[in-house]
């Protein structure tokens, strides 16, 4: 029984190691989407995950995407929509199947693989107009960055037409066509 919970520990410290290292969990908790017990819904969602498939025979990625998916949605409040899920169910899926086949020893190095890359996904702000050179504030600040790739097309706008006042004393405010 020791070997049993041993192993299954391993399949938990793999789904700690996927989790704590998507990007989107790590934004959700660094920015209060869970509220202030963030960090303690991303350690009990490895639990519930990891349950998830111990009690589930035979899952399919769209379920496991599913199941995750309703966990960001209902615990962070977030919509999961950057294509990541079906990376990260994905990974579960491999990781589950290596456990149920005993494949310990390759789980155990995919774990410590993923936990010695544990990179953070960062986010900036914007820089603000004003820039103090002779200010040493700036070093004592955290700067956060936040790397994003993009696909979308650019869109251009024409800037709105100037508010026109009417008889009546109201300002109407229009596109400009």
């Amino acid at each position: 029984m020791a070997a049993s919970a041993a192993s299954r520990e391993l399949f938990t410290s793999g789904v700690r190691a996927v989790l704590h290292t998507w990007p989107v969990l790590q934004i959700a908790v660094d920015n209060g989407f869970g509220g202030v017990y963030g960090q303690q819904k991303a350690e009990w969602m490895v639990d519930v995950v990891q349950q998830y498939f111990h009690d589930n025979a035979d899952l399919q990625q769209s379920e496991i995407e599913d199941f995750i998916a309703d966990l960001m949605d209902q615990e962070f409040d977030t919509v999961v929509d950057d294509g990541s899920l079906p990376q990260v169910s994905l990974s579960l899926l491999q990781m589950f199947s290596q456990w149920q086949q005993g494949a310990l020893q390759q789980l155990q190095l995919k774990v410590n693989t993923m936990t010695q890359k544990r990179e953070r996904a960062k986010v900036q702000a914007p820089p603000t107009a004003s820039n103090n050179d002779g200010d040493d504030d700036d070093d004592e600040e955290e700067t956060q960055v936040m790397e994003c790739e993009t696909s979308a097309p650019s869109v251009s706008r024409t800037p709105p037409a100037p508010p026109q006042e009417e008889d009546d004393g109201w300002t109407v405010v229009g596109k400009r066509k």
